[in-house]
């Protein structure tokens, strides 16, 4: 029951209109109180606790050394859900790591970068993972990879996105977006070149980092053209190494093909490998 509910969940996951902020200022990372432990599924065994006072979770491979890990995005009520856990059993096998930690709906805000620092100092310094992460962005998880990479292309050895969304003024849309960055709708539109992810890849191109999209050629909430494809025209001006794989006849749902994809399992098990120095 407990993996149908969060199955139900994720489905449901493109409506959620939650917007949960991060507190601004210097954070703490403390322990789960046990009278208050969080209750996520996760669709693998793993740990759940709190960072500066998000859910954050880890999961690590049985047997071996770490070798690398994977940051997942969007980590919200419901995700990761069950249909990642073909990918996740790869990426353990493979000695990978996978984490993430839920910064709200922040569309790649300052605010949710702030919780994202806080995560990424956890995840290095106290747990110990390498200081090279490889993103695995589901939709709106694009933006906030996106976001946070442009800002630290150093910790980044790659981004592999699921119809990934990469334009603010394609989903969720200025209006809605706005208020995750404390501004109004003209003010954010002024803004974009700071903001929009797809307008800030210079510094992941300048870095080399590798880019991985998967994306629906008929996917309406989230246009390939308008996110996965800008993407990799300015990438490719820019001169950074990414890859677009289009799904024909595809659109924005649950096909076991997005899921279940081994180039991109590859990809990530190869990036997280190789991009340590």
């Amino acid at each position: 029951m407990s993996h149908l509910l969060a199955s139900l969940r994720a489905l449901g996951a493109g409506c959620l209109s939650l917007l949960v902020m991060a507190t601004a200022g210097a954070v703490a990372v403390t322990p789960a109180a046990s009278a208050a432990a969080p209750a996520k599924v996760l669709p693998l065994p793993g740990s759940v606790f709190t960072v500066a006072g998000h859910e954050g979770f880890l999961i690590r491979p049985e047997k071996g050394p770490v070798r690398g890990w994977v940051w997942y995005t969007p980590t919200l009520p419901g995700l990761p859900g069950p249909e990642e856990r073909w990918m996740f059993e790869r990426f353990l096998a493979a000695g990978l790591a996978i984490g993430g930690v839920d910064a709200g709906e922040s569309y790649g805000s300052p605010d949710g970068n702030r919780v994202f620092d806080a995560f990424y100092a956890e995840m290095c310094r106290k747990q110990g993972l390498p200081k090279r992460a490889v993103f695995l962005a589901r939709s709106r998880g694009g933006l906030m990879a996106l976001s946070w990479s442009a800002e630290h292309p150093r910790s980044v050895a790659g981004i592999a996105g699921i119809y990934p969304v990469c334009d603010l003024t394609s989903y969720p849309g200025i209006d809605k977006a706005a208020s995750a960055y404390h501004l109004d709708a003209a003010g954010l539109a002024n803004r974009l070149d700071r903001y929009n992810p797809v307008n800030r890849l210079r510094p992941l191109a300048r870095a080399k980092v590798p880019l991985y999209l998967l994306h629906g050629d008929v996917d309406t909430l989230v246009p390939l053209a308008r996110n996965s494809e800008a993407v990799r025209q300015r990438y490719v001006e820019l001169h950074g190494p990414v890859e677009l794989q289009v799904a024909t006849g595809q659109g924005h749902n649950m096909w076991r093909g997005f899921f279940e994809c081994q180039p991109l399992v590859d990809f990530v098990i190869r990036t997280a490998g190789g991009r340590q120095n």
